[in-house]
Protein backbone atom coordinates (compact mmCIF):
# COMPACT_ATOMS: atom_id res chain seq x y z
CA UNK A 1 0.00 0.00 0.00
CA UNK A 2 1.58 3.46 -1.02
CA UNK A 3 1.91 6.00 1.80
CA UNK A 4 -1.44 8.37 0.45
CA UNK A 5 -3.64 5.00 0.71
CA UNK A 6 -1.78 4.28 4.02
CA UNK A 7 -2.72 7.75 5.51
CA UNK A 8 -6.06 7.73 4.02
CA UNK A 9 -7.15 4.69 5.91
CA UNK A 10 -5.55 5.56 8.78
CA UNK A 11 -7.48 8.90 8.74
CA UNK A 12 -10.97 6.95 7.73
CA UNK A 13 -10.38 4.60 10.76
CA UNK A 14 -10.10 7.44 13.04
CA UNK A 15 -13.00 8.66 12.16
CA UNK A 16 -15.06 5.73 12.37
CA UNK A 17 -13.68 5.50 15.75
CA UNK A 18 -14.35 8.60 16.85
CA UNK A 19 -18.16 8.05 15.67
CA UNK A 20 -18.32 4.96 17.25
CA UNK A 21 -17.94 6.78 20.85
CA UNK A 22 -20.11 10.07 19.95
CA UNK A 23 -23.91 8.94 21.01
CA UNK A 24 -26.45 9.54 18.47
CA UNK A 25 -28.33 12.38 18.06
CA UNK A 26 -31.68 12.50 19.70
CA UNK A 27 -34.59 11.57 17.42
CA UNK A 28 -36.89 14.24 16.30
CA UNK A 29 -40.39 14.35 18.29
CA UNK A 30 -43.03 12.34 17.06
CA UNK A 31 -45.23 13.84 14.60
CA UNK A 32 -48.81 13.04 13.66
CA UNK A 33 -48.95 14.92 10.61
CA UNK A 34 -48.60 11.77 8.44
CA UNK A 35 -51.41 9.76 10.71
CA UNK A 36 -55.00 9.41 9.51
CA UNK A 37 -57.40 12.14 11.13
CA UNK A 38 -59.04 9.47 12.97
CA UNK A 39 -55.75 8.49 14.99
CA UNK A 40 -54.97 12.17 15.39
CA UNK A 41 -54.46 13.21 19.05
CA UNK A 42 -57.25 16.43 19.24
CA UNK A 43 -55.34 19.75 19.52
CA UNK A 44 -54.27 20.49 23.68
CA UNK A 45 -52.10 17.62 23.88
CA UNK A 46 -48.33 16.69 23.63
CA UNK A 47 -46.55 14.22 23.72
CA UNK A 48 -45.57 12.61 27.27
CA UNK A 49 -43.69 9.31 25.98
CA UNK A 50 -42.69 7.61 23.82
CA UNK A 51 -42.62 3.52 23.58
CA UNK A 52 -42.33 0.84 21.12
CA UNK A 53 -44.36 -2.52 22.42
CA UNK A 54 -43.21 -5.87 21.39
CA UNK A 55 -44.69 -9.14 22.46
CA UNK A 56 -47.55 -11.06 21.34
CA UNK A 57 -51.09 -11.00 20.90
CA UNK A 58 -53.71 -14.30 21.78
CA UNK A 59 -56.99 -15.07 19.96
CA UNK A 60 -59.28 -17.76 20.42
CA UNK A 61 -61.92 -20.03 18.20
CA UNK A 62 -65.27 -19.06 18.76
CA UNK A 63 -68.50 -19.07 17.52
CA UNK A 64 -69.87 -15.97 16.09
CA UNK A 65 -71.88 -14.03 18.04
CA UNK A 66 -75.61 -13.90 16.80
CA UNK A 67 -74.24 -16.42 14.24
CA UNK A 68 -74.41 -20.63 15.25
CA UNK A 69 -72.45 -22.53 12.68
CA UNK A 70 -70.22 -20.06 11.90
CA UNK A 71 -66.93 -19.61 13.75
CA UNK A 72 -64.28 -16.64 14.17
CA UNK A 73 -60.78 -15.61 15.94
CA UNK A 74 -61.35 -12.97 18.89
CA UNK A 75 -58.89 -11.08 20.18
CA UNK A 76 -58.35 -12.74 23.75
CA UNK A 77 -55.42 -9.62 24.74
CA UNK A 78 -52.34 -8.58 24.50
CA UNK A 79 -49.09 -9.55 26.85
CA UNK A 80 -45.87 -7.29 25.09
CA UNK A 81 -43.31 -5.31 26.82
CA UNK A 82 -42.73 -1.36 26.08
CA UNK A 83 -38.93 0.21 25.73
CA UNK A 84 -38.04 3.25 25.47
CA UNK A 85 -36.76 4.74 22.10
CA UNK A 86 -33.07 3.37 23.71
CA UNK A 87 -34.16 0.00 23.68
CA UNK A 88 -34.54 -0.11 27.49
CA UNK A 89 -37.95 -1.57 29.02
CA UNK A 90 -39.57 0.62 30.62
CA UNK A 91 -42.99 -1.06 31.31
CA UNK A 92 -45.51 -3.57 29.84
CA UNK A 93 -49.13 -3.60 28.04
CA UNK A 94 -51.53 -6.31 28.62
CA UNK A 95 -55.09 -7.19 29.01
CA UNK A 96 -58.13 -7.52 29.78
CA UNK A 97 -58.41 -4.72 30.27
CA UNK A 98 -55.98 -2.90 28.09
CA UNK A 99 -53.53 -2.28 30.70
CA UNK A 100 -50.30 -0.07 30.05
CA UNK A 101 -47.78 0.14 33.48
CA UNK A 102 -45.08 1.87 33.62
CA UNK A 103 -42.06 0.62 35.70
CA UNK A 104 -42.46 2.56 38.69
CA UNK A 105 -46.00 0.77 39.37
CA UNK A 106 -48.37 3.25 37.46
CA UNK A 107 -50.34 2.54 35.13
CA UNK A 108 -53.99 3.11 32.81
CA UNK A 109 -56.53 1.34 31.31
CA UNK A 110 -58.58 3.25 28.07
CA UNK A 111 -61.27 3.25 25.87
CA UNK A 112 -60.90 3.01 22.37
CA UNK A 113 -61.75 6.29 19.73
CA UNK A 114 -60.83 5.19 16.39
CA UNK A 115 -58.89 2.73 14.46
CA UNK A 116 -57.55 3.37 10.95
CA UNK A 117 -55.71 0.96 8.68
CA UNK A 118 -52.01 -0.20 8.72
CA UNK A 119 -50.28 -2.16 6.17
CA UNK A 120 -51.29 -5.55 4.90
CA UNK A 121 -50.81 -8.11 7.86
CA UNK A 122 -50.58 -5.67 10.48
CA UNK A 123 -52.93 -4.70 13.38
CA UNK A 124 -54.98 -1.24 12.68
CA UNK A 125 -53.54 1.88 13.90
CA UNK A 126 -55.89 3.35 17.14
CA UNK A 127 -56.72 5.91 19.39
CA UNK A 128 -57.60 5.44 22.86
CA UNK A 129 -58.67 8.07 25.49
CA UNK A 130 -56.88 7.55 28.68
CA UNK A 131 -59.01 6.88 32.28
CA UNK A 132 -57.47 8.22 34.95
CA UNK A 133 -53.99 6.53 36.04
CA UNK A 134 -53.86 4.25 38.94
CA UNK A 135 -50.88 5.23 41.27
CA UNK A 136 -48.41 7.71 41.03
CA UNK A 137 -45.72 7.60 38.48
CA UNK A 138 -44.88 8.38 34.47
CA UNK A 139 -48.40 7.42 33.83
CA UNK A 140 -50.12 9.79 36.11
CA UNK A 141 -52.03 12.54 33.71
CA UNK A 142 -52.20 10.82 30.48
CA UNK A 143 -54.83 11.24 28.57
CA UNK A 144 -54.37 9.76 25.19
CA UNK A 145 -52.18 6.54 23.87
CA UNK A 146 -51.81 6.13 19.87
CA UNK A 147 -50.79 3.09 18.28
CA UNK A 148 -48.81 3.33 15.49
CA UNK A 149 -46.35 1.88 12.94
CA UNK A 150 -47.38 -1.68 13.67
CA UNK A 151 -45.82 -4.62 12.70
CA UNK A 152 -48.01 -8.31 12.30
CA UNK A 153 -50.60 -8.95 15.44
CA UNK A 154 -53.32 -10.16 12.68
CA UNK A 155 -55.65 -13.36 13.53
CA UNK A 156 -53.98 -16.54 12.91
CA UNK A 157 -54.69 -17.88 9.51
CA UNK A 158 -55.18 -20.97 10.22
CA UNK A 159 -59.06 -22.28 10.27
CA UNK A 160 -61.35 -21.43 13.32
CA UNK A 161 -64.08 -24.02 13.14
CA UNK A 162 -66.47 -26.56 15.49
CA UNK A 163 -63.23 -28.87 15.95
CA UNK A 164 -60.72 -26.24 16.86
CA UNK A 165 -63.72 -23.92 19.34
CA UNK A 166 -61.69 -22.92 22.47
CA UNK A 167 -58.28 -22.97 20.37
CA UNK A 168 -56.04 -20.42 21.20
CA UNK A 169 -53.18 -18.87 18.96
CA UNK A 170 -50.70 -16.84 20.06
CA UNK A 171 -49.02 -14.26 17.26
CA UNK A 172 -46.14 -11.84 17.70
CA UNK A 173 -46.71 -7.79 16.85
CA UNK A 174 -44.89 -4.52 17.51
CA UNK A 175 -46.39 -0.89 17.43
CA UNK A 176 -45.51 2.14 18.79
CA UNK A 177 -47.42 3.48 22.01
CA UNK A 178 -47.50 7.38 21.93
CA UNK A 179 -48.64 8.53 25.26
CA UNK A 180 -50.02 12.04 25.47
CA UNK A 181 -50.89 14.51 28.48
CA UNK A 182 -52.73 17.62 28.79
CA UNK A 183 -51.00 21.24 27.70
Amino acid sequence: MNRPALLAAAAATTLLAACAGTPMAMSKPFSQSGLPAAVQVPAGHKVAMETVGAGDITYECRVKADMPGQFEWVFVGPDAKLMDRGGKQVGRYFGPPATWENMDGSKVTATQVAVAPAAAGSIPLQLVKANPAMGSGAMTGTTYIQRVATQGGVAPAMACAQGNVGAKQVVKYQADYIFYKAM
